[in-house]
């Protein structure tokens, strides 16, 4: 009976361990560069710890079944040299491989020529997001970083706050974000998809709650996003942007094509389009942006939007199918 249960929890861990071995937020499905180097230096190290699990085990067993025999001094000399030998072997071939992948972990931009650079600030609890491309004037999003296939990315990381850190975990390694200091990470998506990257430095109430979308697409795919973010979304000056600014949402957020210039909370111009609601909690729809409106501080505790339940039913209704109309 021990037996069973013991066999059955190491199938339940064995298929919690495989199944935590992909997705949208696994370093060990790796979609760029840098996460393919971090996960061949996982997968390296757990097959040398299980060889070495193996061997002691081994050793274990026959030591156990040997009847116990006392072995000479000199076979216990030898046993201990060859060990202490093998293990400081065994060490500095791991720290080699890892010296050896380390270019490759957390390489430069600057080296590679990049002419894409986004800029990424953290704020309790969301994320402002600039693209600075060659051609372009500066793209302005939130809670969303969208990167070219094939094209190495320099991001310039800032915090407004607290310390928060930034991470995709299928694209690369994390990086701290630090008030008052500009870090940066550079990374090159290797195949196309979407990918969730956490906050990974409690920062608040809602640390947990603080995420984002990371889309990584084909390069003409991107260029051709870009391009259409140039303009304001079609229905910018339609519908509810009256009652929008009336209410005095545009002190706060910016909807480009209206007199809504406020920089303390998200960019909302193309909003529609975008794959999630709050930093990555709620799926973007008409709905879910109403409750946002309503009670912005039960979605998400501790944020600084304040909540406008107070308003008419049916503007908020209007407000939020606006929104959710800004492709």
């Amino acid at each position: 009976m021990i037996l069973r249960h013991f066999a059955s929890a190491g199938l339940l861990s064995t298929v919690g361990v495989v199944t935590g071995c992909s997705g949208i937020q696994s370093a060990l499905d790796p979609a760029g560069a840098e996460a393919d180097a971090i996960a061949k230096l996982f997968w390296v190290l757990v097959a040398v710890g299980t060889i070495i699990w193996l061997g002691v085990s081994g050793i274990l067993l026959y030591g156990v079944r040997s009847g116990r025999r006392p072995i000479t001094e000199a076979a216990a000399s030898s046993l201990i040299l060859w060990g202490g030998v093998f293990t400081a072997a065994t060490l500095v071939v791991l720290l080699g491989f890892a010296l050896w992948l380390m270019p490759s972990l957390r390489p430069f931009a600057g080296e590679a020529g990049t002419s894409l650079r986004i800029e990424i600030t953290g704020r309790q609890y969301w994320w402002r997001v600039v693209y600075h491309v060659p051609g372009y004037p500066a793209l302005i999003s939130a809670n969303e970083v969208r990167l070219p296939v094939g094209e190495r990315v320099e991001l310039t990381l800032h915090s407004d706050d607290v310390i928060h850190s930034f991470w995709i975990p299928a694209l690369g390694g994390k990086m701290d974000m630090i008030p008052g200091r500009e870090n940066r990470l550079s990374l090159l998506a290797t195949k196309p998809g979407t990918f969730r990257g956490p906050c990974a430095e409690f920062c608040g109430t809602s640390h947990a709650l603080m995420a984002f979308s990371a889309v990584a697409m084909e390069s003409k795919d991107f260029h051709a996003w870009l391009a259409s973010r140039v303009k304001p979304s079609p229905g910018a000056t339609a519908g509810a942007a009256g009652l929008f600014l009336r209410h005095g949402c545009g002190s706060c957020h910016t909807v480009a094509g209206t007199e809504a210039a406020g920089t303390l909370g998200p960019d909302l111009s193309h909003l529609g389009s975008r794959l999630t609601l709050g930093a990555g909690i709620l799926p973007n729809t008409a709905e879910n942006i109403a409750r946002f409106i309503t009670e912005p501080d039960k979605i998400k505790p501790g944020v600084e939007m304040p909540a406008f339940g107070m308003l008419p039913p049916d503007d908020i209704r209007a407000i939020a199918a606006w929104l959710k109309g800004l492709e």
